[in-house]
């Protein structure tokens, strides 16, 4: 199993990889379709439109990830006696801001 950068692991269950694969293919497809229509010189509105939607579908993503991050690992070491991790979850809703 591949480490992330921050050294931890994050068992996901098939179904849970697949709906997050499926969600970032659509966001690649969609990346595939902006850069196809700056190459063929699409007007700016239409691109525009479309990065907007791809940026909605990223935070989409991430509100998923961070939903089950907060389910599971977060409560995982809060129950184990790691309330560090409270730092980490500010940290990340800073992020989003």
């Amino acid at each position: 199993m591949a480490e992330c950068c921050h050294h931890k692991l994050k068992a996901r269950t098939a179904e849970e990889k697949q709906k997050l694969n499926s969600r970032l293919n659509r966001i690649i497809g969609q990346l595939g379709g902006v850069k196809k229509m700056i190459e063929q010189d699409c007007y700016c509105d239409d691109v525009l439109i479309q990065l907007a939607a791809i940026d909605k579908a990223v935070k989409s993503l991430a509100a998923v990830v961070l939903e089950a991050h907060m389910h599971s690992c977060l409560i995982e070491n809060i129950q184990s006696g790691n309330v560090a991790v409270v730092d980490e979850i500010v940290d990340l809703f800073k992020r989003f801001q």
